[in-house]
């Protein structure tokens, strides 16, 4: 049994299952090979939507520039974890009145401004209590390359405010005078494994920074970088090459740095599954073995419930299988669908996957799971206990299971 499924029995067994894992030693593997790529230019911030576990966050706060969180329970959850409100930025395209009115009270460091309403209420606000709220502008680009992957750009959106609108809405921001724009952000699209399609993306980005910046006489203090970067999920995807990406942006980002605009600004990269995606598995157990109508179906105590994204309900079109495999490895292969618990014909995590043989008892991990895991899952649904979380720094597991989830039995 090597290291990892090592890891993988032991959670399990002390834990039960279903389960998520998160390997702390990935995670430092894949900081250091972004900064080692891409940390001449870049500050890091932290996308908290793909996984807000307060453990993780604790554990990621001293090793992460910034954070993003993009409503206000996830800012109170980060503040719990020990960060700092004056190191996060808050996005969204549908912030409350209330949500704004907290988040200048909490002292957040930026909030991230995605249309005109947002920016008005916040200059009332911030008004009313006396400050001056520093905000980045959100910008939506007109088109993102082809190939790209999962984007939102070039199309209608919520996100940030159209490029070919910010010309009459821009002045209208700047002139709030309870505002301070420190900067812009834009983040056009993700899931993207193409090195060439990323570089030509952050042309755009830094395009679209220069005619802003100059139209409008902006010198950012900031200027955000959506990451778009992607993971492998699928058997045949082939894993981005990160240093392509530094290798085709390199002179690009040198010299828009040397402009006397840019001299100054700190440039950040917003990435969430990239750092942490591939970190962590999502264990399910065996329950039962059935024989219909040709096909063999394994029935596991985890399912669409606990991992929706696995499930292919969560922006697929077609059901593609998540990497996965037999914890304690097996020889052979059958071809079976891997379903959940649930009383619906939907909750399966994997059709035609080829596995070792399976028995009653037997684990398997889900790869790709440290992102968009338990936090994009219908956890309530038909009221099965919430999976446990379990962080591994080096020998040391350890559960960070979150405030109302129900204890789970360890495995026999």
């Amino acid at each position: 049994m090597d290291e990892l499924d090592a890891h993988l029995t032991e959670a399990a067994r002390t834990f039960g299952t279903p389960s998520y894992v998160y390997l702390t030693d990935a995670i430092d593997q894949r900081l250091a090979e972004i900064r080692a790529a891409l940390g001449p230019w870049f500050a890091l911030s932290y996308a908290m939507k793909c996984n807000p576990n307060p453990g993780l966050l604790n554990w990621l706060a001293d090793r992460v520039d910034f954070l993003d969180v993009s409503s206000i329970g996830e800012l109170r959850l980060a503040r719990q974890a020990g960060w700092d409100p004056a190191r996060a930025s808050f996005t969204g395209p549908g912030k409350r009145d209330t949500e704004i009115a907290e988040a200048i009270e909490s002292g957040i460091g930026e909030l991230i401004v995605e249309n005109l309403r947002e920016a008005i209420v916040a200059n009332r606000i911030a008004g009313d209590a006396g400050r001056a709220q520093d905000v980045l502008i959100r910008l939506a680009p007109s088109h993102v390359p082809k190939g790209f992957g999962d984007h939102m750009a070039g199309r209608p959106s919520p996100f940030g405010i159209d490029i070919e609108d910010a010309p009459d809405q821009l002045p209208e921001i700047l002139a709030l005078p309870h505002l301070t724009v420190v900067g812009l952000h834009i983040y056009s699209g993700t899931q993207c494994l193409k090195p060439e399609a990323i570089c030509e993306n952050y042309r755009i980005f830094m395009s679209v920074f220069r005619d802003i910046c100059e139209a409008h006489d902006i010198t950012p203090q900031k200027l955000v970088f959506g990451s778009g970067l992607g993971i492998p999920y699928h058997a045949g995807d082939t894993p981005l090459d990160l240093t392509a990406v530094a290798d085709g942006i390199r002179a690009e980002l040198q010299a828009f740095c040397a402009e006397p605009r840019f001299a100054g600004t700190r440039l950040i990269l917003e990435l969430g599954r990239y750092l942490i995606g591939e970190a962590g598995y999502f264990l399910t157990s065996v329950v039962g073995i059935k024989e219909s109508r040709g096909q063999r179906i394994v029935i596991c105590d985890g399912g669409m419930n606990n991992h929706l994204p696995a499930s292919g309900h969560f922006g697929m079109v077609i059901h593609r299988n998540y990497r996965m495999h037999r914890v304690g490895g097996g020889t052979g292969e059958q071809k079976v669908n891997l379903v959940g618990p649930l009383c619906t014909s939907i909750d399966r995590l994997a059709n035609a996957v080829a596995l070792p043989p399976l028995a009653e008892g037997d684990v398997v991990a889900v790869h790709c799971s440290g992102a968009y895991g338990l936090t994009a899952s219908p956890i309530h649904f038909i009221s099965h206990a919430h999976p446990r979380e379990v962080l591994i720094e080096g020998q040391s597991l350890t559960d960070i299971s979150r405030d109302g989830s129900m204890k789970l039995p360890p495995a026999p």
